[in-house]
């Protein structure tokens, strides 16, 4: 998970663990996303838009031009308090696998992680 903020990063782990999930890498910022995404090789991945020294775009845009199958194709939800039309276009247009205004209930972050990796 990619979040600046650690209180939502702990609200958001804690949603996950409820889901199910045991095994959660988070980190505060897309650079240091992208390091561990290579590292870890995750399954899903959430992602805040509004980030620096990398936003979620970039990240998403960098993810989805590797040259690695595998890893190009990873799932990733935006969980973002970001509305604006043109932003969650551009999200679609980058190939985004979910898109979550904050603040997001376990049901509809359920819902999304779902649908997301059932494809």
């Amino acid at each position: 998970m990619l979040e600046d903020e650690v209180h939502i990063r702990q609200i958001i782990c804690r949603l996950l663990r409820q889901i199910g999930f045991r095994l959660i890498d988070e980190v505060g910022n897309g650079v240091d996303g992208f390091r561990e995404l290579l590292r870890v090789k995750p399954q899903l991945i959430l992602c805040d838009i509004h980030m620096e020294p990398m936003d979620g775009m970039t990240f998403l845009g960098k993810l989805r031009g590797l040259n690695h199958p595998q890893l190009s194709k990873i799932p990733l939800i935006f969980l973002t308090a970001d509305t604006n039309r043109d932003t969650v276009a551009n999200a679609k247009n980058l190939r985004v696998d979910g898109y979550l205004a904050k603040p997001v209930s376990m049901k509809a972050l359920k819902e999304r992680i779902d649908a997301a990796l059932a494809q």
